[in-house]
């Protein structure tokens, strides 16, 4: 697979290994950031108990900050050409110090306006870790370096379900957002470290908002190969953070399961997304195409939607925690393989079809839960919105499996 020299950026000869330090702390942003955006849905028991509001309402914390997320996500490349990733990527762990202080200091208006801070900043995450990472890795492990870095999703929901509801119970909901600050300070200092040489290639005299700024959505209108992971990436998403912004309240409300339990199972999901990740990646980087490995985990995805639906009191912990694994490494583990094709099929443009993807992606989170949590609260029980969810996870992936696109190619297949 060859690539195309970067757009506006100094052309930087790919190692013969992975590129360990943007990717340690691309990665770490990912994590931290992701960690903020699940506090409100992991924690939703204790805020709906101490809050007296709905705990299905969270799905619109969850929606608004990736619905804002939407916008971040299209202009960003427009700013990195301007500031630099580096600085782009600061300013995203500037939104995340901001949103856990509000989240922590007030009720549910401040829940509302923390979710629309962190959205500002969130959605230039995959921008930024492409424009640091593509000129940087090996073609041959493009997809594994991806899938590496999005491991950070997971990662991030992983220890937001471990260490949060502990933090609740013994400290209280507000402490739980509040330890997270300090981490985020010290990565914003970390990227500082390294400003100086990652955005060498800023043009301080690029203007913003102007036709460049739209180049994200010209790939959706002029690329089919993009509109195609577009479509994809929004219902695989949307599916995704159902599944994350809902479980925590489906275990407790139809298990019988207390927060802490729920939260472990919880926990398990995000272990099969950072387990799964680097797997996909090889695969695809190795033995398969990427559309089509996205294709096949579509209809597993499908599967474990199905099944979820039919929790009740009388499924064994084995059973739960199987299903968990399973949703968990196909709707939470696509993202890398899906970002890896976006930067390889987007060409010279590829941080502008990277945030083509994380647009899709969070358009796709702003309408599923939101229309899952509605759809839950309005009939009082979760099978009829898991089989819609199944039928999605199904239509997409056979979309995938019989399109016809050309394969990426890799020395190892």
């Amino acid at each position: 697979m060859t690539l195309p020299d970067p757009q506006n950026s100094q052309e930087i000869t790919p190692p013969a290994k992975i590129p360990y330090r943007p990717l340690i702390i691309t990665l770490l942003m990912q994590t931290l950031a992701t960690m903020a955006a699940f506090s409100a849905p992991t924690l939703a028991p204790e805020i709906a108990r101490d809050l007296q509001v709905d705990g299905n309402l969270i799905g619109f914390f969850v929606s608004t900050v990736y619905g804002i997320g939407i916008f971040s996500a299209v202009l960003s490349p427009d700013f990195i050409v301007k500031f630099g990733a580096v600085r782009v990527g600061q300013f995203v762990m500037l939104g995340v110090v901001a949103m856990l202080l509000i989240a922590g200091s007030g009720g549910v208006a401040a829940l509302a306006l923390c979710a629309f801070v962190l959205g500002s900043g969130y959605g230039a995450t995959a921008p930024v870790s492409t424009h640091l990472l593509i000129p940087r890795t090996n073609p041959r492990v493009l997809n594994l370096v991806f899938s590496i870095r999005q491991i950070g999703v997971p990662l991030g929901g992983v220890l937001g379900a471990l260490l949060l509801p502990v933090l609740a119970v013994s400290f209280g909901w507000r402490m739980a957002f509040y330890v997270q600050i300090i981490p985020s300070i010290i990565l914003i200092l970390y990227f500082q470290y390294y400003r100086t040489a990652w955005d060498a290639d800023r043009t301080p005299t690029h203007k913003l908002f102007k036709a460049e700024g739209l180049r994200p959505l010209y790939l959706l209108r002029d690329n089919p190969v993009i509109r195609l992971l577009a479509i994809a990436s929004f219902c695989y998403a949307g599916i995704q953070l159902c599944f994350i912004g809902f479980m925590a309240l489906h275990l407790t409300d139809e298990t019988g399961l207390d927060l802490v339990a729920a939260g472990q199972v919880l926990a398990l999901y995000q272990i099969a997304g950072v387990t799964s990740r680097p797997l996909w990646g090889w695969l695809a980087d190795k033995y398969i195409s990427p559309i089509k490995l996205l294709g096949i985990l579509g209809l597993v995805m499908a599967a474990a939607a199905l099944a979820a639906g039919q929790f009740s009191e009388s499924w064994p912990i084995w059973g739960l925690l199987l299903v968990s694994m399973i949703a968990g490494a196909t709707a939470s583990g696509f993202t890398g393989i899906a970002y890896g094709a976006y930067a390889f099929y987007g060409g010279k443009y590829r941080t502008e079809a990277t945030a083509l993807g994380s647009s899709a992606m969070f358009s796709g989170v702003l309408i599923l839960p939101t229309s899952f949590g509605l759809l839950v609260g309005y009939l009082d029980h979760y099978w009829l919105a898991y089989g819609i969810l199944a039928l999605i996870a199904t239509a997409s992936g056979v979309m995938l499996l019989a399109a016809k696109v050309p394969a990426v190619e890799s020395s190892g297949k």
